[in-house]
């Protein structure tokens, strides 16, 4: 009996070291076997895909192999990363709302954010930027209060859709300063803008890349920044904060996460590649022209950020009664 025990345990220790070794020859290979497919479950031509892009471009540079981004929006793009094999040939690059809205907003998404991911790095992130059409006649946040506490419930804010960053900046505005708008929700950012320039909507929280080319243009007006201090490409214009409404800080960020059980060995080396990714010089520079600040973070930083995220925005959309439709 005690033989047969040894050989049992013997044999497991063997099956335990092969399957080490060979996870170990498996990261040591990465990413040279096949293309390394960066989903994003959004379509070309946003913010998120184009982080994605300066990512696939700088990571194949860095680590060699074949890196290509696969546009599947919607949890269909999400909930394919998550099915996928923990080898390291899928990722999923997303702003927050895969990570830390979407499953506050709909009964059921294919996937668990908070257990079905390895989260690789947050790349960058962007304060929004509160905008007026510059025909309006208001010029700073106080006078936007000013016209929310005069006609309640009838000053619109266009988003680029439910659940997106900015209206979530909105409605926690809305929260924080204890007035009331419209929101008008778009199928995307492009939309929502364009009915801003054509001044169909009264005011929108928009991401800072999103609408930066038409502040400088002239035709939308910057009235506060998001952030927790003023963001770099617009420093002549307040936060939020420093306009009177306190505790509406916001962020939109992009993150890399790849699915559950990803080789250690693997994930650092991933992991690597990215913080040094978004410190190349050219890349740096793009991303800062564009209002994207670097955060660069470790694994460890991004999944202890993920659950902070994770519990503020269930704060608000279950206290806002923030719905999908």
């Amino acid at each position: 009996m005690k033989r047969t025990q040894f050989l049992a345990t013997g044999l497991a220790l063997a099956a335990t070291a092969l399957l080490s070794l060979h996870a170990s020859a498996q990261a040591e290979a990465w990413p040279q076997q096949k293309p390394v497919t960066i989903i994003v479950p959004f379509p070309a031509g946003g913010s998120t895909d184009m982080v994605a892009r300066a990512l696939a471009q700088q990571l194949q540079g860095k680590l060699g192999g074949s890196f290509v981004v696969d546009n599947r929006p919607g949890t269909i793009g999400t909930g394919f990363v998550r099915r996928a094999l923990p080898d390291g040939y899928t990722l999923l690059v997303s702003s927050l709302g895969a990570f830390v809205v979407t499953p506050h907003l709909q009964k059921s998404v294919p996937y668990d954010a908070t257990k079905d991911f390895d989260y690789i790095s947050v790349p960058v992130q962007a304060p929004n930027v509160l905008v007026a059409n510059v025909a309006r006649p208001e010029h700073t946040v106080a006078d936007v209060l000013a016209l929310l506490r005069k006609t309640p419930g009838k000053v619109s804010f266009a988003s680029s859709g439910n659940g997106s960053s900015d209206h979530l900046s909105a409605e926690l505005f809305w929260q924080q300063s204890k007035t009331e708008g419209v929101h008008v929700p778009y199928k995307g950012g492009a939309p929502a803008v364009n009915d801003l320039l054509g001044n169909q909507v009264d005011f929108s929280f928009q991401n800072v890349n999103a609408v930066l080319p038409h502040i400088r243009a002239g035709k939308l007006r910057a009235l506060a920044v998001t952030g927790d201090r003023r963001s770099p490409v617009l420093p002549d214009v307040p936060t939020l904060a420093e306009a009177g409404v306190k505790g509406a800080e916001v962020y939109s960020w992009q993150g890399m996460a790849a699915p559950k059980g990803l080789p250690p060995a693997t994930k650092k080396k991933l992991s690597d590649a990215v913080i040094a990714a978004m410190q190349d010089p050219e890349t740096k520079k793009r991303m800062l022209d564009q209002g994207l600040e670097i955060v660069a973070s470790t694994p460890e930083d991004f999944t202890a950020f993920q659950l902070r995220e994770w519990a503020r925005w269930k704060t608000l959309i279950d206290t806002r009664h923030i719905t999908a439709d």
